[in-house]
């Protein structure tokens, strides 16, 4: 590949070294040489591609100011709608829907200059921790095709990994673009709830769903939040807070004037379960922080056991909510049936895979009479305690740094008949999601296989430049 960095996309498009649609040409070369074996596209949308790279050359050829993501390749996970292109959410039941219109978030790296390559695969509506779950065939992590790329954002990591698109935007409701992130070993940003527009985001979980980017560079990640970041008035959960320069933020030392940013560690993400290597390679990290200036300090998440049964109590109760929608009426996948009762049961069952099934009848049963106080009132409750303990450590601290997946990445197949072993995997991912506050994963080390192992860091609510800065800090020092 030519460019594998937004700057470099920009530099070489700008000095006519190459043009956006050669580049695009090129990109879609490797998707059709590359992804056979990695599934990571449902669909490529060339047609339009082809228009806004031609667009950006234009600009060029007339010696125009470019864009920020000016003919930077990106690709979308298919649970983000766009107009004109099939979304599947990777899902049976969604299979020949065509939408109307863009997602927001879409619509801004549009706007930006960047040239949509394609839609993503995904397990189905996001749910998922492997990308097994997809209707439309699993995908296969690039660093090693046996083994999984994370989930449910397992398509947009592996598209960044392989080299088939410069930088992707996922969805995380529990993790699903930190994980990915880590078995695949790119950079992958969860933003704070409300810092992007959730407008055409198919939804699972409205509370817990967040878009945002991977890329192989934590700048790279920091140029697409810039871009899609801010309030939107077709969100009403999108916050109106300002949005800062994120680039200009990353240059910022983590120690200056004698002041040194502080980087909590809990003890509760260091426990049993946690694989040996995963754990060194974390530790040296933190180590390589306190090298460059950065105070370690121990604090504690005490509420943190609670945090995988409360998350899929609240998570499949809003799925339950949200997915009743999906009745093979308005559209979507229509079942032939003598009646409509008939045709509503025979849609669902079989539109939906079995995870979505299986999430939609825990969320039912969760939110049943009877059973509302015992179950979803009681996980709401421990929600806000988890979140007080990030309030309470970020008293002391300015970033936390925990693993981000307890183990690198697992085969495929090894976990898809355990549910409880799957959702295990979320552990260190969930409790930003309920809290709401922003998360990274970064490259932090290989096991003895040569599996990618994460590094994750969490920050208070909107202050992503802090977690930007940290991140980009270490990678910088390790890369040196």
């Amino acid at each position: 590949m030519t460019t594998s960095t937004i700057d470099g996309v920009r530099s070489a498009i700008a000095s006519r070294q190459t043009t956006a649609t050669g580049l695009a040409q090129e990109f879609y070369t490797r998707i059709r040489r590359e992804d056979p074996e990695i599934g990571a596209f449902l669909t490529l949308c060339e047609e339009r591609a082809l228009a806004q790279a031609g667009r950006i050359d234009r600009m060029a050829a007339a010696g125009e100011a470019l864009p920020p993501l000016a003919g930077v390749p990106v690709a979308i996970k298919d649970v983000m709608v766009t107009r004109g292109v099939r979304t599947t959410a990777g899902s049976k039941i969604l299979d020949n829907f065509i939408p109307p219109y863009d997602c927001t978030a879409v619509a801004r790296l549009e706007a930006a200059g960047a040239v949509i390559l394609g839609k993503l695969n995904c397990d189905e509506f996001a749910m998922g921790s492997s990308t097994e779950n997809s209707a439309y065939g699993a995908v296969h992590n690039p660093r090693d095709k046996s083994r999984v790329p994370g989930g449910s954002s397992g398509g947009s990591a592996a598209a960044v990994a392989a080299e088939m698109a410069v930088a992707t935007l996922g969805s995380d409701t529990g993790g699903s673009i930190r994980q990915p992130a880590s078995f695949c070993g790119v950079v992958g940003l969860k933003p704070t709830y409300g810092r992007v527009s959730r407008y055409g985001l198919i939804a699972f979980a409205s509370s817990l769903d967040h878009i945002g980017p991977f890329a192989k560079t934590v700048k790279d990640v920091a140029l697409v939040l810039g871009t899609i970041a801010g309030r939107d008035p077709m969100d009403s959960t999108s916050a109106e807070v300002p949005v800062p320069d994120y680039v200009a933020e990353l240059e910022k030392p983590v120690r200056s004037s004698g002041e040194a940013l502080k980087v909590g560690v809990a003890k509760e993400y260091f426990g049993s379960g946690l694989d040996p290597e995963v754990r060194a390679a974390v530790e040296a990290a933190i180590q390589k922080l306190a090298e460059l200036g950065c105070e370690i300090v121990q604090v504690s998440l005490p509420h943190t056991e609670y945090a995988i049964p409360a998350y899929y109590i609240v998570a499949t109760a809003e799925a339950s909510s949200n997915l009743a929608r999906y009745d093979g009426v308005r559209y979507g996948f229509r079942a032939k049936a003598s009646n409509l009762s008939e045709m509503y049961r025979l849609s669902r069952d079989g539109g939906f895979g079995i995870e979505v099934k299986r999430r939609i009848m825990l969320g039912t049963y969760a939110l049943s009479a009877g059973y509302y106080d015992a179950y979803y009132l009681k996980a709401q409750k421990v929600r806000t305690l988890l979140t007080r303990d990030f309030d309470e450590a970020f008293k002391k601290v300015d970033v936390i740094a925990a693993p981000t997946c307890p183990t690198p990445a697992f085969r495929l197949g090894e976990k898809v008949n355990d549910p409880l072993a799957m959702y295990l995997a979320d552990i260190y991912t969930v409790t930003a999601n309920l809290a709401g506050i922003p998360g990274i994963s970064v490259p932090c080390g290989e096991n003895h296989e040569k599996l990618p192992i994460g590094l994750q860091l969490f920050a208070r609510h909107f202050d992503e430049a802090t977690l930007l800065r940290v991140a980009h800090a270490y990678e910088q020092a390790r890369n040196t």
